[in-house]
């Protein structure tokens, strides 16, 4: 089986967890994104950035953006992690806003991460709290799914990681 490289760009810990689940179900090797650099990664035909979602970008994509011309001809993969559940048309906006230009045939995958307010950065959790206030004020029968997950979430610490996730992206790098 040819060996294939998992970067990962993890800011509370969920998508580092799927990056080293994912090395489990493929034997490929693990690499956080602050230690990778294009002489590790050039040897590799398969690579997966797995990157969480902020503020409808993708954490480490800056990674690919920069080094694509190099890493043509290879299999590219991005597995992103995210506090909201599965929706389809946000998907559909996240890749389009993320994986542009020379990334548009890039793969995307989704798994829903978790969400722990006591662990946030001061100016993550003051962001979320503002938003959550902004959500209060609306009917929550005209709330978007990532919106639903949002207040659903207030108070709580909610862990929705789960391998099966990671079923669709194994089964494009590996088969079954």
């Amino acid at each position: 089986m040819e060996k294939g490289l998992i970067i990962y760009q993890s800011k509370y810990g969920s998508t580092k967890k799927y990056a080293n689940w994912l090395a489990e179900l493929t034997g490929f090797d693990c690499i956080d994104r602050a230690k990778a650099t294009l002489k590790i990664t050039l040897p590799y035909q398969t690579i997966v950035l797995c990157g969480g979602v902020y503020a409808s970008g993708i954490a480490g994509l800056s990674y690919l953006k920069k080094y694509i011309g190099q890493l043509k001809g290879r299999k590219i993969a991005v597995f992103c992690v995210g506090a909201s559940p599965y929706d389809e048309k946000a998907f559909r906006e996240l890749k389009t806003h993320n994986l542009k230009n020379e990334l548009c045939d890039i793969p995307l995958f989704y798994g829903r991460g978790a969400w722990d307010m006591d662990s946030m950065t001061f100016k993550d959790r003051t962001l979320c709290k503002m938003l959550q206030k902004a959500l209060s004020k609306k009917d929550p029968a005209t709330y978007e799914p990532w919106m639903q997950a949002c207040m659903s979430a207030v108070g709580k610490t909610c862990d929705w990681t789960d391998k099966t996730y990671l079923v669709p992206v194994k089964e494009y790098l590996i088969g079954d």
